[in-house]
């Protein structure tokens, strides 16, 4: 979610019970403007919080013009001194994948992947690096992992150029409430996958300016999105039960949307056995 209307937006996700102190936000206040002057971005995003056993990891995100280009990610574990993250490469992704339980809290602990998984271990001896994985890592993988998953907008916010950028929607004026509260008027804000198997049939009703990320409507397994009017019916509220802690939110008829993470790290692989 924006920096910018970082405590309205918090307040219209609160009813899930996460939030942050007043104190953790006045910190960002003070800190996120200077993170966009300093790295030059030009929009800021507060991504949230993986809580670990014995400290927080807290989330930004820097963009450029390029609204779909790679995101620049930073930690920080009093929302005042911020870490840039590495980008996440698939191996990070496959490797990160074994391992089960909560974070720690700490950047430099160790992880003994021999403990784990024995022969991801033994691959990583045959190519020479050791079979141990920092928390950091871990990090940057699951940021990727939920972006990837969970990361969402609405139908309509953001445009693709005939040369492949995309950008923001200048026209965009929100949702209607009809409209809001149907699960084909949110995509994943990532690299289409579904999209690229649909029949020209299907595509023909498309508009390539728009619709060209993959909606949540097929999402799998079914069942993985819980959607709710709140505030008296004027905030569309979008939670993830894949990943429990993904918030989203959208005010029909306005600009006004974004979503917010607080939660553990952890995916809920029991999912299709609670549906």
């Amino acid at each position: 979610m924006e920096a910018q209307s970082l405590p309205a937006a918090l307040a219209l996700v609160a009813g899930g019970g996460s939030g942050l102190s007043p104190e953790k936000q006045a910190a960002l206040a003070v800190s996120l403007p200077l993170l966009q002057r300093d790295y030059r971005f030009e929009r800021v995003w507060f991504w949230g919080c993986i809580q670990g056993v014995r400290g927080a990891y807290y989330i930004a995100q820097g963009l450029g013009p390029d609204r779909a280009a790679p995101r620049s990610r930073l930690y920080s574990l009093n929302c005042l001194d911020w870490s840039l993250l590495t980008p996440a490469t698939e191996e990070m992704l496959a490797l990160v994948e074994q391992l089960k339980g909560r974070f720690q809290g700490d950047p430099s602990f160790v992880y003994e992947l021999g403990e784990i998984n024995a022969e991801a271990a033994a691959r990583l001896i045959e190519g020479g690096k050791e079979p141990v994985i920092k928390e950091e890592a871990r990090l940057i993988a699951t940021i990727e992992q939920i972006d990837r998953e969970v990361g969402i907008v609405p139908r309509g916010a953001f445009v693709k150029t005939p040369v492949g950028s995309v950008h923001e929607n200048r026209h965009f004026e929100g949702l209607s409430l009809v409209e809001a509260k149907k699960l084909s008027s949110y995509f994943h804000f990532t690299k289409p996958v579904n999209l690229k198997n649909k029949t020209l049939l299907e595509k023909a009703d498309l508009d390539p300016s728009t619709d060209f990320l993959d909606s949540l409507e097929h999402d799998m397994p079914r069942g993985s999105w819980s959607i709710q009017l709140e505030k008296g019916g004027t905030v569309v509220v979008l939670r993830s039960l894949l990943w429990l802690g993904l918030t989203f939110y959208h005010v029909p008829m306005t600009k006004q949307f974004g979503y917010v993470y607080f939660g553990t790290g952890e995916k809920n692989l029991d999912l299709p056995f609670m549906l």
